[in-house]
């Protein structure tokens, strides 16, 4: 099973965790859930009006051997307009690559982080992969 939680920041909310979203899925080969802005498609919606995140910006994906895997999808756009950083548990935040893919420890948990480039305001996805 995987387990996200998500909540939108803007600069005046900062540490604030109302209008937190959680979503999760059981660990069955091909279960994806994404995150964005299209409500039809995505388990975890951001506002609309935040254009740095894309329509469908992070899709977590379970591959045939029960592990998880977050893509950050290319868009419409050759240059992003957010920034991706991935911590896991007890490790140093990385850049997640425009179009990059990251493979989640089973039993693992951490935090992706969309960074808009031109203001503070963050999605902030916690995540954790049961064993």
């Amino acid at each position: 099973m995987l387990e996200l939680t998500m909540a939108s920041v803007s600069g005046a909310d900062a540490g604030a965790t109302a209008g937190m979203l959680m979503a999760d899925a059981p660990s069955d080969p091909g279960a994806v859930l994404r995150v964005g802005r299209d409500r039809a498609v995505c388990r975890l919606a951001t506002p609309d009006d935040w254009l740095f995140v894309s329509r469908v910006h992070l899709e977590f994906l379970c591959g045939p051997d029960g592990t998880w895997q977050v893509t950050w999808l290319r868009g419409s756009h050759s240059e992003p307009s957010s920034e991706v950083r991935l911590t896991l548990a007890g490790q140093q935040a990385q850049a997640l690559p425009y179009g990059g893919t990251a493979k989640l420890p089973v039993g693992g948990s951490g935090e992706l982080v969309i960074q808009d480039r031109s203001g503070p305001r963050t999605v902030n996805v916690g995540f954790y992969h049961e064993p």
